[in-house]
């Protein structure tokens, strides 16, 4: 598996073109000055290779509103991954955010939440693969990808 993370200002992705290199790596998008599901979600079907995005979890922006926020924008283009950094915890953000994209209800107690009977309908149309942020790489179960090369886009490769 190997994953590409953008890293560009709004201004730079409404103008960029999509790097030729990376036409076969799933892409996952950081806005790097403003709020990246709104201006993933504004640019339509547009850059069809961003397949995901990485959101920062924190007191102002709980796993359970990025839950509905990635439910929100898989409506509006295919998404296939999120990756999730925090300040800390980020493996139990991730935990809450890939329960909340389940169609099921949720009990859930973490670090970082404590959910009775919570909900996120509908499922988004498409699993989501969550990702959390560990150190240098990405976990999800048991797969990790680790990061291979660092700049505007930083590619993660692994098993």
């Amino acid at each position: 598996m190997r994953l590409a993370r953008l890293d560009v200002s709004r201004d730079a992705f409404a103008a960029a073109a999509m790097p030729p290199a990376l036409v076969e790596t799933p892409l996952i998008l950081r806005i790097t000055d403003a709020d990246t599901v709104i201006t993933l979600a504004g640019a339509g079907r547009r850059w069809p290779q961003v397949r995901g995005v990485w959101l920062r979890a924190s007191a102002g922006y709980s796993a359970a509103l990025i839950a509905r926020d990635v439910k929100t924008l898989s409506t509006l283009r295919p998404i296939e991954h999120v990756v999730i950094d925090a300040e800390s915890n980020a493996a139990a953000h991730a935990e809450v955010v890939d329960a909340l994209l389940s169609d099921r209800e949720v009990t859930l107690d973490n670090a970082v939440a404590h959910l009775s009977r919570a909900y996120n309908r509908p499922a988004p149309p498409q699993p989501i693969c969550v990702w959390s942020v560990q150190g240098e790489g990405l976990v999800h179960g048991s797969h990790s990808l680790h990061r291979q090369s660092a700049g505007e886009v930083t590619i993660y490769d692994g098993d």
